[in-house]
């Protein structure tokens, strides 16, 4: 297929996901490899009941496409003492918090963490997972690196990085299809997607059907 440059690319249309994956690399080029979001527009939900809100942890078949830091809140490395001195400071809190895309931490930390770190880290969704005993901690780790986090909040709109332009369509195709599968099993009786894209991290919306 000769794939149109960017001039050409009609963002009003629709696409097959097949067509559009080869498109919206055209949108926006940089020198740089960038993320692929998908954008997805719900319908008939109220955003405003709690109960319709979500979160949750979607490892990707392929994974991210670049490597993303998991940081462990363990008695080992960093325990008690450490919360403690990094819950003093607030700049140092949200350095970490811009440093680290997920965190894992013992069960036993987990309270402290809540009581003096969980005002900072609740709002950003990135209060950690629990790292329980019975789990493989490298394990653990690999999954959350291949992992993104989808959220449905105050609006009816949820965005999630899906890869990267230098990943093939097929691992592209498998990462969508996963994330619209997840997210689809969390929303409410009656609410369903209405509108799908897909952008560059830097580009424009290309329109697609899933």
């Amino acid at each position: 297929m000769e794939i149109p440059q960017e001039n050409q690319i009609d963002l009003h249309k629709t696409y097959k996901l097949a067509e559009a994956l080869p498109l919206v690399r055209n949108v926006e080029k940089r020198k740089f490899s960038q993320s692929i979001d998908i954008v997805i527009v719900l319908r008939g939900i109220d955003t405003k009941k709690p109960e319709n809100k979500f979160s949750k942890d979607v490892v990707l078949p392929h994974g991210r496409g670049k490597d993303v830091s998991i940081f462990v809140m363990d008695e080992n490395t960093f325990g008690k003492a450490e919360i403690e001195n990094l819950a003093k400071d607030k700049k140092a809190v949200k350095k970490f918090m811009q440093q680290h895309e997920f965190l894992l931490c013992e069960p036993q930390l987990m309270a402290l963490v809540g009581k003096l770190l969980g005002r900072y880290l609740a709002p950003r969704g990135k209060m950690p997972k629990i790292l329980a005993p019975n789990m493989n901690r490298d394990q653990a780790i690999r999954d959350m690196k291949n992992s993104v986090r989808v959220k449905l909040r105050d609006s009816p709109m949820i965005q999630v990085v899906v890869g990267t332009e230098a990943m093939s369509d097929e691992q592209l195709k498998d990462n969508i299809n996963k994330v619209v599968e997840e997210i689809k099993k969390s929303l409410p009786p009656k609410s369903h997607i209405k509108n799908t894209y897909l952008k560059l991290t830097m580009g424009r919306p290309i329109k697609v059907i899933i």
